[in-house]
């Protein structure tokens, strides 16, 4: 790269842009654009802001003009010795060599910086490689386990209509079994007041247990005669009001003869 193509640069920490146009030389080798010369070096005694040296003298900051005119380049060193425009001319040419030296030591620096960051983001990069790879075997393991909730859910709920089923099943048999024992329990009683009425009825009541009504046996010969004992023979007496035979046999009649 030449001395022409080359850029001098903002030693501005923050700037950092190409300079034109006008530009803060300082006598420790430093330059600055116009926007960050006039705010830096307005005030007297100052400090450059790229080494902090203080600059106390009148020719320690000069503004000068990078394109100067060519009357101004005609004029700037005529009438001076050659060993002193040689000496000024190698001045020059050292402060470029040493601006060409510091960008040449910043850009390294900002390249060594890059570069920590660049393994940086790679290794970060990497990390995220592994967790997307985490977490897409956790994403197929999910889905795998949500099948499987999926199968047991379905499982759970045959068993459960199953389950409900066997509920209904279990309720009408324990009715049907309530049932029966209320029915095995009253014909329980009922057998037991029966065996109460036989045991406790006299032996000439004439009355005889088994099916309704109860028919007198009478001779078959003679059948004006029991036509003409009526009433006074047979005497129909309900037993629904307290009747000695209703109270121990269950009996609804009861009938007596003289004769039985």
């Amino acid at each position: 790269m030449s001395m022409g193509e080359y850029h001098l640069m903002c030693n501005y920490r923050k700037c950092r842009t190409k300079l034109s146009g006008y530009a803060w030389v300082t006598a420790c080798s430093h330059i600055f654009c116009d926007k960050h010369g006039t705010g830096e070096f307005s005030h007297f005694p100052c400090a450059c802001p790229a080494c902090n040296n203080t600059l106390s003298g009148k020719l320690d900051i000069a503004r000068t003009k990078l394109k100067p005119s060519e009357e101004y380049k005609a004029i700037v060193l005529a009438g001076l010795p050659p060993e002193t425009v040689l000496d000024i001319s190698s001045r020059a040419l050292a402060f470029w060599t040493y601006q060409i030296v510091q960008e040449r030591l910043y850009q390294e620096y900002a390249y060594n910086k890059a570069e920590g960051r660049l393994k940086e983001m790679e290794k970060l990069y990497t990390q995220i490689q592994e967790k997307d790879m985490e977490l897409t075997a956790m994403k197929s393991e999910a889905t795998s386990l949500k099948k499987i909730l999926e199968d047991y859910k379905k499982k759970y709920s045959e068993i459960s209509e199953k389950l409900m089923d066997r509920n209904r099943q279990c309720q009408k048999l324990q009715g049907l079994f309530d049932h029966l024992r209320l029915r095995a329990v009253a014909v329980g009683e009922t057998d037991t007041m029966l065996e109460s009425s036989v045991i406790h009825q006299p032996s000439g009541s004439g009355l005889r247990l088994g099916k309704f009504p109860c028919t007198p046996k009478f001779p078959s010969t003679d059948q004006t005669a029991l036509r003409s004992r009526s009433a006074e023979d047979f005497h129909l007496k309900p037993s629904l009001f307290g009747s000695p035979i209703g109270e121990s046999g269950k009996c609804f009649f009861s009938f007596t003869s003289p004769s039985c």
